[in-house]
């Protein structure tokens, strides 16, 4: 009987356990390759939307039309231009009660970035950790696949007298599958995992100088508030 040794002829023949291991695998493969798109597509417009976001800052715009001009998009700010507009917003807001300190109105303000910074670096991370788990785990599950078909294709040999390489082969060639399947999942994942990670490291510092940067400049336009409003 002649056995087909094609990749589908394979994957057909193999046992049920070498068959859920490549569908895992090939499960994992599609979910990572869903990531990695959508992730480039979000980290190209947080890049994009900071570059443009800061041009315009350091140009030396009015901090209120800034604001107004954010705030006026109609919908939510994220990036560097949320984390501007949370901060603005808070020091808006307590500039306008009496009696007020200016070092509690910038430390309000400031608390404000950093939860709005928080909250963007965690929709930055958001999937990473997955991309993360199928590029670690992704080979040992194939390796698992390959062992299970190899045990399979030794195993049937103890039923027979003479064994030939013929007898062997599609076995082996079956179990190798799921290793190389474990391979395909696993590279595209741990490369986009680094590559992202990178990213996202890289745009929490641009955060981070951002926020301490307004922070000063902040911190002078409230002293500065404040004692005009003394000498009124």
């Amino acid at each position: 009987m002649t056995t087909d040794m094609s990749f589908m002829g394979l994957v057909l023949q193999a046992s049920a356990i070498v068959q859920f291991v490549m569908l895992l695998l090939l499960a994992a493969s599609v979910a990572s390759w869903a990531i990695i798109f959508r992730k480039r597509t979000m980290l190209k417009q947080a890049i994009a939307s900071s570059d443009e976001f800061e041009s315009g800052f350091w140009s030396g715009g009015d901090l209120i039309g800034i604001y107004r001009e954010i705030t006026g998009a109609g919908d939510s700010a994220a990036n560097m231009a949320g984390i501007f507009e949370a901060g603005f917003r808070e020091f808006k807001r307590l500039t306008t009660q009496p009696g007020i300190e200016a070092d509690r109105v910038l430390d309000g303000a400031q608390r404000a970035m950093r939860v709005a910074q928080m909250r963007e670096t965690d929709r930055l991370e958001e999937s990473l950790a997955t991309l993360a788990t199928i590029g670690s785990t992704s080979p040992y599950v194939g390796l698992f696949g390959t062992v299970w078909g190899i045990m399979n294709s030794f195993r049937g040999l103890g039923n027979v007298q003479s064994a030939t390489l013929a007898m062997v082969a599609p076995g082996i060639a079956e179990a190798l599958i799921a290793t190389a399947m474990g391979l395909f999942a696993a590279i595209p994942a741990v490369i986009a995992y680094n590559r992202y990670a990178d990213q996202v490291s890289r745009l929490e510092v641009r955060y981070d100088t951002f926020a301490q940067e307004f922070s000063t400049i902040l911190q002078r336009y409230a002293h500065t508030k404040q004692g005009s409003g003394a000498k009124d």
